[in-house]
């Protein structure tokens, strides 16, 4: 685990649970994709800038989910290096505590306010254009969180963030986090056009070719949403549904999957409704979910 590694001339990857980008802007000088998840990481990437001889100048986060921030805080701190997060994700990198209030929806209780769902605040700027090193091109990745984006660097290195997941991943734990279902569908139908030398998802391994990959996670939606469908056959509450979703994959609920799946689940049901695919009604002071 953190261990580097090249794949080309300029740029690398960091192998953590989820992976940091890190591209050489000259002889000294790098940035950072992504900072890793918490203060420990961040140590394991200052070690490897030592040992390099290398200057950190910027960090670009690509989201502000708190395993690609939460090194932030650290390596800020030891180098002064700037840091620019996209859009909304910019002000949760701010202001962490945005995160867990997000998927619970509403104050976090303590078993939500971990470093898993909540990094340190960082002095972040917003991200733009303007900011990127030169040659570097920033990938719009919307659905997985509010306004994540991804890179493509000077020798046609992309960088995916979390706009997929491995068949691994997703083969045990089934329903991956999304903010979008309808961004999320539609970034994966970018992606799956995209060429590059190699492509580094933060949850799967490197490769030369993402279509397959991508054609993988898309299936993975439609099948979850057919399932939602199937459950709302008959007029149903959120707790219920998310309970039959559970049960289906044989999941494990605890606190930290309850806010996670139930944030996506909502998600789905919000995308369904728009589809005009599922209906609510209220019936005896309760919201219920209804298959059209």
């Amino acid at each position: 685990m953190y261990e580097l590694i090249q794949v080309s001339e300029r740029s690398y990857y960091i192998q953590s649970p989820a992976k940091i980008g890190l591209v050489k802007l000259n002889d000294t000088d790098v940035c950072l994709i992504d900072s890793g998840n918490d203060k420990e990481a961040g140590r394991k990437i200052r070690q490897i800038l030592d040992a390099n001889g290398w200057h950190l100048t910027a960090i670009y986060n690509t989201h502000s989910n708190a395993d690609h921030i939460g090194g932030n805080k650290y390596l800020q701190g030891q180098t002064k290096c700037k840091i620019y997060v996209p859009g909304i994700d910019c002000d949760f990198t701010r202001h962490p505590i945005l995160e867990p209030s997000f998927l619970y929806g509403g104050y976090p209780c303590k078993d939500l306010r971990h470093k898993f769902l909540l990094a340190k605040e960082s002095d972040a700027e917003y991200l733009g254009e303007d900011v990127l090193p030169d040659g570097f091109e920033m990938i719009q990745l919307p659905g997985h969180f509010f306004d994540m984006v991804g890179f493509r660097t000077p020798d046609d290195v992309v960088y995916l963030a979390d706009c997929l997941s491995s068949r691994e991943t997703l083969d045990k734990y089934q329903i991956g986090f999304i903010y979008d279902v309808a961004a999320y569908l539609k970034t994966l139908e970018m992606v799956k056009s995209l060429t590059a030398k190699i492509f580094i998802p933060a949850h799967a391994e490197a490769t030369t070719d993402i279509r397959e990959l991508a054609e993988y996670n898309m299936n993975k939606v439609h099948e979850i949403s057919e399932k939602i469908v199937d459950i709302c056959a008959e007029p149903i509450c959120f707790e219920h549904v998310l309970q039959r979703l559970f049960m289906e994959y044989d999941l494990t609920m605890n606190f930290e999957q309850y806010a996670l799946i139930g944030s996506t689940v909502r998600s789905y049901l919000a995308w369904l409704k728009d589809a005009g695919v599922l209906d609510v009604e209220f019936d005896n002071r309760m919201l219920l979910w209804r298959k059209k």
